[in-house]
Parts: C-alpha cells; sequence; structure tokens
C-alpha cells in the first residue's frame, strides 16, 4: 500500500469575544493541522495536530514540499515513516527549506496519527483493540474554571453548574493567574458546587515559582485535588517539581508542554510525577504515545494525555495504565469537539466509550471542515 495524496486544511475558531485564559496565555479555540491521507487502495486516514503557537510555520512546511517526502510512503509501516519525519529535525533540508522543528515535530504527528487510522481500517478493528484493548469506555473530566475578562464568582458558578448538569463527574479547573488567594477561593467555589463525590483536578499550566507552589498545594490539600498539574514555572520544572513532591501528599501531573517523547521519559525520571500527561497530537503520534503508555505502566505512572479525548481513549482504554481523558463540553471554549466529527463517541456519566468502527472510528463532518477550515494542500 502506498499513500498518493494528502489533503491538508488548518482548522480555527478565532476568539470573537472574551477569550479564555489560563494562568499567563490565551487558549485558541482551535488551531488545528487536519491531514486527510489518501492511499492507492480507496483508504482514508484521518490526523490531527494541535497547536498553541502560531501555525504559520506548518504552513509553511507544507508549502514548501514536506508532503513530497510523506506521499509514496508506506501507511503499514508508521514506525518508519514517522522516524523519517522526526529525523528531518536534525537535518540540513529542514534549515535549507525554513522547516522550524516544531512545525516538524507538529506534522509528524499528525501524519501519525492518520497512517494508524488507515491501519486499523485495514485490520478491521478499532485503534483501541490494536493497541491492547484492555477496555472499551475511559473516564473522561471536563476542563473548565478558565479566566476571562470581567468573570467573576458568580459567572463561575454558573459554568460549572452547566458542566455538572451534563452529568461530568470530573472537572479541571485552571489557577496561577491571580492571588494566590483569590484562585483558592475560585476552587473552593467550584468543589462546593460539584461536590466532594466528584473529582477536582487542578491546573496551574506552568504558573507558579516554587516558593508559590509549595504554598499553593498546602492551601489546595484541604480540597482533596485528584492531581496539581505543571504547577511550576518552565525554566527548572523538572528539579523543581522533585522538590514540591516532597512537600506535598497532592499526585503531581506534567508533560504536555513536552515537544518529544524523550522529554516525558525525563520527566518520569525524576520520579516526581504520578500522572504523565503527553499529547498525541502535539507530538509523536499513536507511534510514540503507545510506548511512553507501555514506560508508564512500568513505571507506575498513570496515563492521563492532555486535550482531544476522541483520539487519545483509544491510548487510554489499550493500556492497564490509562487513567482518564479530557474533555471541552462547553462550545464555546473548543468548537471543534462539539463539531468536527458526525456520531462521535459518547460521553455520559462520566464516561467516554469508544465505538467499535475500525481505526478511528470518526467521520469529519463536511460542514464543519467548511466552517473552520482553509486548505493548504
Amino acid at each position: 500500500m502506498k499513500i498518493t495524496r494528502l489533503d491538508v486544511h488548518i482548522l480555527r475558531a478565532p476568539d470573537t469575544g472574551r477569550p479564555h485564559w489560563v494562568s499567563h496565555f490565551i487558549v485558541p479555540k482551535a488551531n488545528e493541522i487536519l491531514v486527510r491521507m489518501q492511499t492507492d487502495e480507496g483508504i482514508e486516514g484521518i490526523g490531527i495536530a494541535t497547536s498553541y503557537t502560531p501555525i504559520e510555520a506548518a504552513i509553511k512546511a507544507f508549502n514548501t514540499g514536506i508532503g513530497e517526502l510523506i506521499v509514496g510512503a508506506d501507511p503499514l509501516a508508521p514506525e518508519r515513516l514517522y522516524q523519517k519525519l522526526f529525523a528531518l529535525t536534525s537535518q540540513k533540508i529542514a534549515f535549507e527549506k525554513g522547516w522550524s522543528r516544531e512545525a516538524i515535530v507538529r506534522i509528524s504527528a499528525a501524519v501519525d496519527i492518520a497512517a494508524w487510522d488507515i491501519i486499523g481500517k485495514v485490520a478491521g478493528l478499532p485503534l483501541y483493540r490494536l493497541f491492547g484493548g484492555y477496555r472499551s469506555a475511559v473516564p473522561c473530566y471536563v476542563t473548565c474554571a478558565y479566566y476571562r475578562d470581567g468573570k467573576g464568582l458568580s459567572e463561575l458558578r454558573d459554568e460549572i453548574e452547566m458542566l455538572r448538569a451534563q452529568g461530568h463527574t470530573g472537572f479541571k479547573g485552571k489557577v496561577g493567574g491571580v492571588p494566590l488567594a483569590e484562585d483558592i477561593e475560585r476552587m473552593a467555589l467550584v468543589r462546593e458546587i460539584i461536590g466532594d463525590d466528584k473529582e477536582l483536578m487542578i491546573d496551574v499550566n506552568r504558573g507558579w515559582d516554587l516558593a508559590t507552589a509549595v504554598e499553593g498545594a498546602r492551601l489546595l490539600e484541604p480540597l482533596k485535588p485528584r492531581w496539581l498539574e505543571e504547577p511550576v514555572r518552565w525554566a527548572d520544572d523538572r528539579r523543581e517539581l522533585k522538590l514540591l513532591a516532597q512537600k506535598t501528599r497532592i499526585p503531581l501531573s506534567a508533560g504536555e508542554s513536552e515537544l518529544t517523547s524523550y522529554g516525558c521519559r525525563g520527566l518520569l525520571e525524576e520520579q516526581a510525577i504520578q500522572i504523565l500527561q503527553f499529547d498525541c497530537t502535539m507530538m509523536g503520534g499513536f507511534t510514540e504515545g503507545r510506548k511512553l503508555a507501555a514506560l508508564c505502566e512500568l513505571n507506575h505512572v498513570q496515563v492521563a494525555p492532555h486535550h482531544d479525548c476522541f483520539i487519545h481513549a483509544h491510548i487510554v482504554a489499550a493500556s492497564p495504565a490509562g487513567c482518564i481523558v479530557e474533555s471541552f463540553t462547553d462550545p464555546e471554549r473548543d468548537p471543534l469537539q462539539a463539531e468536527l466529527f458526525e456520531d462521535p463517541p459518547k460521553i455520559a456519566h462520566g464516561r467516554l466509550t469508544l465505538k467499535e468502527q475500525p481505526g478511528l472510528g470518526l467521520t469529519l463532518s463536511e460542514a464543519a471542515l467548511k466552517k473552520f477550515g482553509e486548505r493548504i494542500l
């Protein structure tokens, strides 16, 4: 089998109203690379890459020929294809073409996911079964409590009550963007609304220095968070995570900000985190994601991937280390989850149930593609 054509779209959903802030940056509603990979046997695979940075670098790479290195390859050999693309990050051609390292990593992730989608369709099996088939439904939480201009406790209450009414059993709130006392008040309100029987996760998005993280963890502990996510700033996060882990009983998590699977391996080597949150759509695809899931299992670390629940559910469902997936069920925050796929897996009562269709089991909505997409190749 050979790849005969790539159709590539950029998916965007610009913030037309008040943007959603985390501790120190705005999270885009959508900023994705969508790859539709065609084969000589008429099978199409789809893959998505997520970017929190400007996506123009990836557009440039496609416009200057990176797709030519993909067409003609065998999609049933994903390891070989992934290694070929990832190797570009250390090759002269990338400099000559002006392909940034991050753009190559993102593109290789989308292509890898599309290749695995094809493999599942050829095998006639959903990917979670090909990857191990440990279970067919996984726990699912909703990310919420973003900062927005003019958003006070009343609006926060309305948001959490709306999400609770949707049936969620896990909620992840954002902190790190206002004084600590104010954040504790915000998270205490979330805990009050969801009750003690629901799970509460806290995400700092690398917004605290170590001293603030130690104090923040102490103050948050009575709220019984399931985990404290990316609690310390980027510059010395490996060492500071280890120091923080020695001073709190709250499990720590990290991984979404790593650019490679080697970076995630480094987090495990520090023995500071109990939950790894790599993102197959931001680096590595399923080829590297499967390796990280196995590494987590062997190191007694749980897997709770960042973003894209319909894609990452296959990784979480396949492994005993699989913990939970992240969802965004407020369409104002993430319209793609609500609209990009026709009849996606169902989320109900805090669980996402995978479908038995082969591959990813996802069918693109042409209406959503027209609404959010810009074809670049």
